[in-house]
C-alpha cells in the first residue's frame, strides 16, 4: 500500500525559476525565556544584514530558548510574536523562519512559521517530540510536513530532532511510469531549525550531510549557541552542506551571521549523474498517537 505524506504547497508571489537561492542564518545567544529581549536582538541582527538575501533562518524556539514551560510562554497566531515576524518579512522584504511556542485549541505546538514579507505564512508543527527533556509531556506532535516554494525551489522545513528520524525526511522516489523519464523530487533544500546541546554535536553535524547525502539535496542547519535556563551548552556548529555532502559552511562556538548562495543547476547536475534517490523504497507513515 501506497500512503503519501500530507504535504502543503505554499507558493511565494512570484514563482519564477530561478538557479540561486540565497539564504542567511542567524547563529547567536538566547536570552532564557526572555521574548522582548530576544525580538529586540534578532531584530537588530537582521536589519544589520547588509547583503542580498531572501530566506532568515532562526534557531528552534527563538524567541525564548527550548523551554518545557508552554502554560506560561505560550502566544496565539494573534500574538506578539508572529506578529513581529510580519513585520520584520515586510521591513525587510525577505522570507523569515524559526520556531515558536503556540497555543491552539486548548494544545501547545513548538511551531516553525514561515512568515512571507506580504503577510501570508505556512505552519510546520515539531513531530518528533524530545522524551529525553520531557517535550513530549508539554506539547502535542504535529503530523503534517511542509513544503514551501520559492522561485522554482522546493523546501522542506524540519525542526531539531527530526533530524533523528530519517523516513521523516526522506524523499519520495517517483511513480514507476515516470522512472524512465526523470521524474522529480519531492523536495531541493532542507532547513532544520535547532537548540541541539553540545554534548551531540557529533550527531548533529553527521546527521546533517547524512540527510543531504542520501535525500540528494542541500541541507541548512541552524543552532543557537551558549547555555540555557537549564545549564545545557550549545555550541553551534550550524552547517550548509551540498547534495554531495560537502560542507559549504560551518561555525562552532561564535556567534555568525553566515550567507549562502545556493546552486540550482549544480544539483540538478549531481541528480542527473547519480540519480540514487530514485531507487528508494515506497513507505507508509503513520500518524503519530
Amino acid at each position: 500500500m501506497l500512503i503519501f505524506l500530507n504535504t502543503l504547497f505554499l507558493p511565494n508571489d512570484e514563482q519564477s525559476t530561478m538557479s540561486t537561492l540565497t539564504i542567511t542564518g542567524i547563529q547567536t545567544k538566547l536570552s532564557w525565556e526572555d521574548k522582548k529581549v530576544n525580538l529586540e536582538m534578532f531584530e537588530e541582527k537582521i536589519f544589520s544584514i547588509s547583503q542580498p538575501t531572501e530566506i532568515v533562518v532562526l534557531p528552534e524556539m527563538f524567541s525564548t530558548g527550548f523551554s518545557m514551560q508552554p502554560e506560561r510562554l505560550a502566544e496565539t497566531m494573534e500574538g506578539n510574536t508572529v506578529q513581529w515576524m510580519k513585520k520584520i518579512a515586510a521591513g525587510k522584504k525577505i522570507i523569515l523562519t524559526g520556531s515558536v511556542i503556540i497555543e491552539e485549541g486548548g494544545q501547545y505546538f513548538n511551531r516553525l512559521i514561515w512568515m512571507l514579507p506580504n503577510g501570508q505564512y505556512g505552519i510546520y508543527d515539531k513531530r518528533h517530540l524530545f522524551a529525553y527533556a520531557d517535550e513530549d509531556q508539554h506539547y502535542d506532535p504535529g503530523s503534517k510536513r511542509l513544503i514551501a516554494a520559492v522561485k522554482g525551489w522546493k523546501i522542506n522545513l524540519l525542526v531539531c530532532y527530526d533530524l533523528r528520524f530519517p523516513v521523516w525526511s526522506r524523499q519520495s522516489p517517483p511513480l514507476p511510469p515516470a522512472r524512465g523519464l526523470g521524474g522529480e523530487a519531492e523536495y531541493d533544500l532542507l532547513i532544520y531549525v535547532a537548540n541541539w546541546p553540545e554534548r551531540r554535536n557529533i550527531a548533529w553535524k553527521t546527521l546533517l550531510q547524512a540527510r543531504a547525502i542520501e535525500n540528494q539535496c542541500y541541507v541548512v542547519g541552524v543552532n543557537r549557541v551558549g547555555e540555557d535556563g537549564n545549564n545545557v551548552y550549545h555550541c553551534g556548529d550550524s552547517m550548509v552542506v551540498d547534495p554531495q555532502g560537502e560542507i559549504l559552511y560551518h561555525k562552532k562556538e561564535e556567534e555568525d551571521i553566515f550567507t549562502v548562495t545556493l546552486d540550482k543547476s549544480h544539483l540538478d547536475r549531481v541528480r542527473d549523474k547519480f540519480p540514487f534517490w530514485k531507487d528508494g523504497d515506497r513507505f507508509t507513515i503513520e500518524n503519530p498517537r
